[in-house]
């Protein structure tokens, strides 16, 4: 959940990668996922699709007891805004989601007017207006 996700837990991330244009997303979904790699397009196995997934730097530890890595997946459901927008979101969000143009590698991203079905800014129109949790 991104309320939950603190960002001492993807300190190590290096890059996001986009499997789609994120642009036209008024959210998107995240999770830290553990996975048995740093780096690489992760397994899915969600309903929904895979939007992106993060990429961890060197420094990253595995789990000593797992041996995994814990990595962010972003992702959608088939009831999310973007296929059903007069449906369950269209107006507020998933608890896990934020706007994707929010996210940086080590940034946990942030819900704005526009993810929470506000009305979209003008492209270009500047900062993007995030709100509380």
């Amino acid at each position: 959940m991104s309320a939950l996700i603190d960002e001492d837990e993807i300190v190590h991330e290096a890059e996001l990668v986009w499997l789609e244009d994120v642009g036209s997303l008024d959210y998107v979904r995240q999770s830290l996922d553990r996975l048995p790699t740093r780096r690489g397009r992760p397994a899915y196995h969600r309903d929904g699709r895979m939007i992106g997934y993060a990429v961890l730097g060197p420094g990253a530890k595995a789990s000593r007891s797992s041996g995994t890595f814990r990595r962010r997946v972003f992702w959608l459901l088939p009831h999310d805004r973007d296929t059903d927008p007069d449906g369950l979101y269209a107006t507020g969000t998933p608890a896990e989601a934020v706007d994707p143009r929010t996210l940086e590698p080590g940034g946990k991203g942030r819900k704005t007017e526009r993810s929470e079905g506000g009305r979209p800014s003008a492209p270009g129109a500047g900062a993007i207006r995030t709100l509380p949790f």
